[in-house]
Parts: structure tokens; C-alpha cells; sequence
């Protein structure tokens, strides 16, 4: 391989892990028909940091995700620890705040009444969840929208309610599942700018999948790859593009060049995946 495409990888980073998975595996099946989907994962977040997961499609992205979520639990292999306590079985659950694929938004309840979700499960009362809801508003973009129905809303504003729903769940770790994927290039742009800003203010930690390569290079302190089925993680890439982060970066040569390196470690990936055969 020419040096131009090496391989990524990152410097040893000695701060104490937000997040830190080790020997981390996932199985599906019985023994004779058994599917591996994630392998031998070994990960750490700094606090505050940035991370976004890149690869395959079918790599185990979302099984990784699940079992950090506490949804599902890993195998006895491994340890995931949180703040360095190990966690197990479906330790997690409750202690991280998630977002997945889909808003998820109940089509019955007020935008408001959709944001309060989880305080509301946690005991808060009605009043006071309102009132920390609405402090949130203006800096999600949804001032006067309080009332609303998700029906109303676009495709943009429908993942901002689910995103403040997921910031008003006060975790130090957030994930999230690919949330901008359905939405097109432009409000895309818009949200991942938007997202950086909330994150810059809030600084909590945060692990965003994604299969978009700009998405991950634009959004990340770190980019993390994976391999193809069964997953395990590639390289990761330091990023270093100053912050905040104008649109315009992408269109710069370190960019580009990040991009590319990236790139070419994902497409080798992606052959395996294809069974070799020449992707368009």
C-alpha cells in the first residue's frame, strides 16, 4: 500500500477513560449456528471527547452501540466500565443516555410532552420537567414549537426534540445511532453545525456512529473505524481540524487528506464485506 494510505492510527492518550471497553464480544445462536458480531473490542472515551464509529454496513455498529446502551449485554469476554467501575450484564442501562435511528417520537403527545419523556420516568414532576424543558428551547430551535405535534414538525426539528429529549436525560455519556442519516445534505449540514454548538456548551462525552466519512471526519476530536463482520475495531484517527468547525474545513487539504486515508481503510473493508467484488 502506498504510505499516502497507511493505515490510521492514534497516539496513546494516559487520561482516565469515560467510557472504556476491553475484550468486549457479542455472540448470536446457539453454538452450532452461531453468529459472532462483534469481536474483541477494545475502546476507551476520554471524558468530554467527541468519538465518532465509522464502517461497513453490517459491521456490528449498532450491537456495539446496544451493549454500551445497556440493552443488550455482552458476553463474559470482556468489561466495559464505566467512570473505570465495571459494568455488568445490562449494567448500563439507565446510566447512559442514547439515541437511536428513529426519533421515536409519540405522535399523541406535545413536542414539550415528548422532550420531558425521561424526566417524567425518572420521577420528576410534570412542573419541573416543563420548566428545565423550556429553558432548552431557544437553543434547540424550537421556541414556539412548545405545543406543537410531531406531525408538524420537519424532518429536522423531529431529531432536534428527540436530541433535547436526550440531553434532558442529564448523562456524561450520550450516543447516538446515525441520528442525522434521514434527513437530506442540506439540513444535514445544518444539524451536524448545530450539534457541535450544543456539544461545545454541555461538553458531555459522546459516541456518534455514523456511515457517512465527512459526517465522522466534521463531527470528531477522533474517528473510529471497524472492520467487517465480525467487528472489531480497525484504527482510530486523531482529528485535529481547529475548533469550532466552520462548514468550510471540508473543503480543505488536511480534510481531504484525512478523508482519503480513511477512506481507503473502509473500502478494503466494505470488499470483504462484498465478497470481494468491485464496488461502484
Amino acid at each position: 500500500m502506498d504510505s499516502s494510505m497507511a493505515t490510521p492510527s492514534i497516539a496513546a492518550d494516559h487520561r482516565p477513560a469515560h467510557l472504556q471497553l476491553i475484550n468486549v464480544w457479542k455472540r448470536f445462536g446457539p453454538p452450532e449456528r452461531q453468529t459472532v458480531a462483534v469481536r474483541n473490542v477494545d475502546l476507551a472515551i476520554q471524558p468530554g471527547e467527541f468519538v465518532t464509529l465509522i464502517g461497513p454496513s453490517g459491521c456490528g455498529k449498532s450491537t456495539l452501540f446496544n451493549m454500551i446502551a445497556g440493552l443488550i449485554a455482552p458476553d463474559d469476554d470482556g468489561s466495559i466500565l464505566l467512570s473505570n467501575k465495571v459494568q455488568q450484564d445490562y449494567g448500563l442501562l439507565g446510566k447512559v443516555a442514547f439515541m437511536p435511528q428513529r426519533d421515536l417520537l409519540f405522535p399523541w403527545r406535545t413536542v414539550i410532552d415528548n422532550a420531558t419523556l425521561p424526566l417524567e420516568i425518572e420521577g420528576v414532576s410534570r412542573k419541573a420537567a416543563r420548566a428545565r424543558a423550556e429553558a432548552l428551547f431557544p437553543e434547540f430551535g424550537l421556541e414556539g414549537f412548545e405545543t406543537h405535534y410531531p406531525h408538524q414538525l420537519s424532518g429536522g426539528m423531529r431529531q432536534r426534540v428527540a436530541l433535547m429529549r436526550t440531553f434532558l436525560f442529564e448523562r456524561d455519556l450520550v450516543l447516538l445511532d446515525e441520528p442525522f442519516g434521514a434527513l437530506d445534505a442540506l439540513t444535514r449540514s445544518m444539524m451536524q453545525r448545530w450539534l457541535l454548538d450544543v456539544w461545545a456548551k454541555h461538553r458531555r462525552t459522546v459516541l456518534f456512529i455514523t456511515h457517512d466519512i465527512d459526517e465522522a471526519i466534521f463531527l470528531g476530536d477522533k474517528v473510529v473505524v471497524m472492520t467487517a463482520r465480525p467487528g472489531t475495531i480497525k484504527c482510530a484517527e486523531r482529528i485535529n481540524l481547529p475548533r469550532p468547525r466552520a462548514a468550510s474545513v471540508t473543503t480543505t487539504g488536511e480534510f481531504i487528506d484525512i478523508k482519503r486515508r480513511l477512506l481507503a481503510v473502509v473500502e478494503e473493508e466494505s470488499l470483504k464485506t462484498f465478497g470481494g467484488a468491485t464496488l461502484a
